[in-house]
């Protein structure tokens, strides 16, 4: 037959445009395409087979091919697939949006038959080669036929379609590459090894590269043998059940590169409206970069075995950056892009099903190994906690998996909230927590009734905790207060209650002199109820920002926030306040020891002094009087 030149579709030569120029922002996504068309078209030839074994004749090796050429500038992708006749190659390569394949499974659907496990289409990604190529040829023969045919394009709006001898069945794609260093690239052996073994490692079919041929020291032509870049297996499409433990292990350290084992992992396979398997880990150990997010490699999409992309973010929310693993989709396109993924009820649905495997499976190592969970916690529990923040779809599994230090703990031990409202005891209303700096948390004077009175207090000291506590606000109906905050509604006798207010009038005195004297940083001074050892404490009102809050602030550099006043509680059984009470009832000037007790008040909760110089003078005079 003559050649016969025919114009692309409309929409083809605007997406042949728009994919030269823009669609994609790395050309080496062409290889990548090809290759899955050549696997797509593997699939189709094997399937058809079962039906009819005609066409995939005992002994076929269903492969790719890959050949380079420098001088000629020409790239060659081959395979035996099942092949195009002339009014495939119209359809698939002339017009957008009705591939065969597409149109393959339509039928199929039509007909009742049995579905297909793997046929995607040619569609949009045959294009991205005009992004290295200035002509384009495809020769091809369908199986079955017996008279091949050429395609080609020079990508402007036109193709030529000619009848061409081809004895075997399959596609043959080559690609006369443009004048630029960046398409030269592609012609280069390492170039090609690395794009392949990235993104194909794992498709099903070999993939051979045949190194061109070079002159030894004789001038002699020397072939080098073919090399098969594939040859991973893709451990996450396998039945969890035939796969050993040690793989799962062996291929985290492939796809992480850490010398850890995982903690744990979790391998699903998702079929209904929509099919994708899951392959994620949980590091036993804190990445070294996980407070670099750009850095992150978290889990790692494939479309079909096919790579797209390494860290997809919008398969994971932010506080769970700390898994690693696999997605695979079988019903994603392939050239997906980021601006496709964050509004795609797919990735929606994956992500979904991603998160709860992920929660229940550290819910179940909470719930089987504690001290292993713990020590997971420690490493990052921190991160976890920030799903409590723009968070409200998962709230409730995230307050089973929170674990705290508290008055109660001791060693490595760490408190559950299940675990502390289970003995909390019926006296207690509420659940108590302290945020505070790590070593003054712990000692901090406002405990001591809570110990007392044998109430549990939580001990919070991760820079994350004040915000979480904006989020978490109760756990199985008992509401959280902080024990710096306003008063302490505890339970007194009548004995307790008389000894309160009978200290409040003793001591009306001394509060309004302390006040005056420490007005610029006190907003009041009142007798405590929950101090036991310590002469006083200083405490927040309920709607004011907290001291540890203050404190990260000052720290993050912000200035536009006003310093609360805090309270000065006393308190009356202490020795210090006793004599303090005497010299105001005698008139008095008490001295230093204002400045001292605000001073000893800020250090006991892990604030710093405002003005050193002057606590450690106040402080040396005391002592100097003392001393006489």
């Amino acid at each position: 037959m003559a050649t016969e030149k025919m114009e692309f579709q409309t929409e083809v030569r605007d997406m042949l445009n728009l994919m030269i120029n823009s669609l994609y922002s790395n050309k080496e996504i062409f290889l990548r395409e090809l290759v899955s068309n050549a696997a797509d078209a593997l699939d189709k030839r094997r399937f058809l087979s079962l039906s009819d074994a005609s066409l995939l004749p005992v002994g076929t090796q269903l492969r790719i091919d890959i050949e380079v050429n420098k001088d000629q500038k020409r790239l060659t992708v081959t395979d035996n697939g099942i092949g195009m006749n002339k009014e495939d190659l119209i359809n698939c390569l002339g017009t957008i949006a009705r591939s065969g394949t597409k149109n393959f499974i339509k039928n199929l659907k039509d007909s009742d038959k049995a579905s297909v496990d793997l046929i995607g289409q040619f569609g949009v990604g045959f294009y991205s080669i005009f992004m290295v190529a200035k002509k384009v040829e495809v020769l091809t023969l369908k199986a079955g036929d017996t008279q091949g045919y050429l395609w080609s394009s020079e990508g402007t709006g036109e193709f030529e379609i000619s009848e061409a001898p081809r004895d075997e069945v399959g596609t043959k794609i080559t690609l006369y590459l443009k004048d630029d260093e960046d398409a030269e690239d592609f012609t280069s052996e390492w170039k090609i090894k690395d794009i392949v073994k990235k993104y194909s490692g794992f498709v099903n079919y070999g993939i051979f590269f045949h190194p061109e041929a070079t002159k030894n020291d004789k001038g002699e032509l020397e072939v080098k043998p073919e090399e098969k870049l594939n040859d991973k297996v893709a451990l996450w499409r396998q039945s969890e059940k035939e796969v050993k433990e040690e793989e799962y292990k062996e291929f985290y350290n492939v796809i992480c590169h850490d010398g850890d084992e995982p903690l744990t992992w979790t391998h699903s396979h998702a079929e209904g409206s929509q099919e994708f398997w899951s392959l994620v880990y949980i590091p036993s150990k804190a990445p070294y970069n996980i407070w670099q997010n750009d850095s992150l490699k978290g889990l790692k999409l494939y479309v079909k075995k096919v790579f797209i992309m390494d860290d997809c973010k919008e398969l994971l929310p932010p506080w769970l950056r700390f898994v690693r693993g696999v997605v695979d989709s079988e019903d994603l396109p392939l050239n997906v892009s980021r601006e496709i993924l964050q509004s795609n009820k797919i990735i929606t649905n994956i992500r979904k099903h991603v998160i709860k495997k992920v929660l229940d499976s550290l819910q179940s190592m909470a719930d089987k190994d504690a001290a292993k969970y713990n020590a997971w916690w420690r490493e990052l529990g921190m991160i976890l906690k920030e799903g409590f923040y723009m968070n409200w779809e998962h709230l409730d599994e995230l307050k089973k998996l929170l674990r705290f230090e508290s008055t109660k703990t001791e060693g490595d031990a760490l408190v559950s909230l299940d675990e502390y409202v289970k003995r909390m005891p019926e006296s207690q209303k509420e659940i108590y927590y302290l945020v505070g700096d790590k070593n003054a948390v712990k000692s901090n004077p406002m405990l001591e009734a809570f110990k007392a009175k044998g109430y549990e207090v939580l001990l919070m000291s991760d820079g994350i905790d004040e915000f979480m506590m904006t989020s978490l606000l109760e756990f199985e109906g008992k509401k959280f207060h902080d024990i710096s905050k306003g008063d302490v509604d505890f339970e007194k006798t009548d004995d307790e209650k008389k000894a309160e207010e009978a200290n409040k009038g003793l001591f009306k005195g001394l509060c309004e002199n302390l006040q005056k004297i420490l007005d610029e940083d006190i907003s009041e001074v009142r007798v405590s109820s929950r101090l036991k050892d310590s002469p006083c404490c200083l405490v927040t009102s309920e709607d004011a920002m907290s001291a540890q809050m203050e404190r990260m602030m000052k720290a993050m550099g912000q200035k536009n926030f006003q310093k609360s006043k805090r309270i000065l509680e006393i308190n009356p059984t202490h020795p210090i306040c006793e004599m303090l009470k005497a010299k105001a009832e005698a008139k008095e000037d008490l001295g230093d020891w204002p400045k001292a007790l605000y001073g000893q008040a800020l250090l006991a909760e892990g604030s710093p002094l405002p003005n050193p110089a002057e606590y450690v003078s106040a402080i040396t005079k005391l002592l100097t009087a003392a001393a006489k």
